[in-house]
């Protein structure tokens, strides 16, 4: 009788861990850090950038116009703050500098449009935890919109569009002329209680948004494209960045939909500021050449507390990846992904320790990365070729990988292939590999990440209720 009781009870519990624990989760992680703030807040200073001279015929170069604008609106920063409107039009510019306590707004039908010379787009010096441009030794671009040492910023419209024109630069980056790493579109750094939302980003030269060393970020209801076979045209890149919320977003790019940095090997582990707190949700898109959602593979600054939910990819390369290598130091720890659906993903969950471009000759091959406690729960495919590819480094194995309720229709005959991995699963479709064989029931939910330990109790608390006569 005891042992009929415990089975049984062993299937309430897998019952009430599917269909309650999401709600425990999201309940505390989820409210605060994705409320919008400031987003209904009335700027109380107000210009229209056609009162700087601008001209919005996609031809004329508004640089100055737009500098200009956000120089007068500066004396309003401690004033409550200004917003400056972009009205319907084709609005050319090169980079501009924006500065706190500004609303940037775009109409409907404006279209802030990148300049395609590379002289309208000036050369800083790279980030102290990359140690020098990311794809070229020195400087970099500036991106087309940019700021730094912020607060308060809100980059917003009534869906209009920015538009980064990049396909010179992708021509430069395939003729292999570039002088310098290429631009974002939209680059954010040392800033905080940031705002992008209810606009549409286009063909961005390199990565589309990028917000570096930032805090309080909320990016929401944006759609970012760019061609499939577009290089490196990443969507969203929270890069050594904290109090990070996305959500409502589509993307098609060619590279990452989003991808979670936190510099680059001995840099990123100098500079050591982490990526952490980071919600990714209702998120759909597709790709041609890389993943729906990225970690690295600059994590050398470490990765934490990432919770990712309702996410679809459709038509694309990978479905989740963590990106690392031998010599990146830092750790990938406390990743919860939860409720995903693919269809036509070529492979729906890749670790990839063989990313191992580094920056110069002066890292450190033995420094290693942490990659521990991360949990994959209720995701379903169809027509997926691969169910993972899960490759840790030998010598330092990746631990604590927990799958919990996983159903892949999976078109291969070997649909995992595991090494240097270990961990756990319960309720996973096709079979997975030996090294995460063992259950997660009973004994190793407290092994993995954010699966909740007091619900261990609950069947047998309710066990207690139901039958008096059971002892402990």
């Amino acid at each position: 009788m005891v042992n009929f009781v415990c089975i049984c009870f062993q299937l309430v519990y897998l019952l009430l861990v599917l269909a309650f624990f999401s709600h425990i989760t999201w309940a505390v992680k989820g409210n605060s850090l994705c409320k919008q703030t400031g987003m209904g807040e009335i700027r109380p200073h107000s210009v229209t950038i056609t009162e700087f001279g601008a001209v919005g015929d996609g031809v004329t170069l508004n640089t100055k116009a737009f500098q200009n604008a956000i120089f007068y609106l500066n004396s309003f920063a401690d004033k409550g703050g200004a917003k400056l409107f972009v009205p319907a039009g084709r609005w050319l510019t090169g980079s501009f500098d924006l500065i706190s306590h500004l609303t940037l707004w775009l109409d409907k039908d404006a279209i802030i449009l990148g300049s395609m010379n590379s002289d309208d787009w000036p050369v800083v010096d790279p980030l102290p935890s990359y140690g020098r441009g990311r794809e070229l030794p020195g400087g970099r671009h500036r991106s087309l919109i940019y700021g730094r040492n912020l607060t308060d910023v809100i980059i917003t419209g009534d869906n209009g569009t920015i538009d980064g024109q990049g396909s010179v630069w992708w021509n430069w980056f395939r003729s292999k002329t570039l002088n310098y790493t290429r631009p974002h579109l939209v680059e954010l750094m040392n800033s905080t209680g940031v705002v992008i939302s209810n606009l549409t980003f286009l063909n961005s030269p390199f990565w589309t948004i990028h917000p570096v060393y930032c805090s309080h970020v909320i990016v929401q209801d944006v759609t970012i494209l760019a061609p499939l076979d577009s290089p490196n045209t990443d969507g969203i890149d929270p890069d050594s960045s904290d109090d990070v919320c996305i959500e409502d977003c589509y993307i098609s790019t060619g590279d990452d939909l989003i991808s979670i940095k936190s510099g680059w090997d001995e840099y990123g582990i100098s500079f050591a500021r982490p990526s952490r707190n980071i919600i990714i949700r209702r998120l759909t898109g597709h790709n041609r050449n890389g993943s729906g959602i990225a970690i690295g593979s600059e994590m050398s600054g470490g990765v934490s507390e990432v919770y990712a939910e309702n996410i679809y990819f459709f038509n694309s390369s990978t479905g989740i990846i963590l990106k690392t290598a031998r010599g990146r130091g830092g750790y990938v720890r406390n990743i919860y992904i939860s409720n995903v659906t693919l269809v036509g993903v070529d492979t729906a969950i890749f670790f990839n320790s063989n990313f191992s471009q580094h920056p110069d000759e002066f890292y450190d091959p033995n420094s290693l990365p942490v990659i521990e406690r991360i949990t994959f729960k209720d995701v379903i495919g169809d027509n997926i070729k691969v169910a993972g590819l899960l490759k840790g480094i030998e010598g330092d194995s990746f631990r604590h990988i927990c799958l919990l309720n996983i159903t892949l229709d999976v078109t291969t005959k070997s649909p995992w292939n595991c090494s240097n991995i270990q961990g756990y699963s319960s309720l996973v479709s096709p079979e997975t590999c030996e090294p995460l064989k063992e259950s997660i029931y009973p004994k190793h939910y407290s092994d993995c990440y954010l699966l909740p330990n007091h619900l261990r109790s609950s069947a047998c608390h309710l066990a207690k209720e139901t039958f008096p006569d059971i002892r402990s």
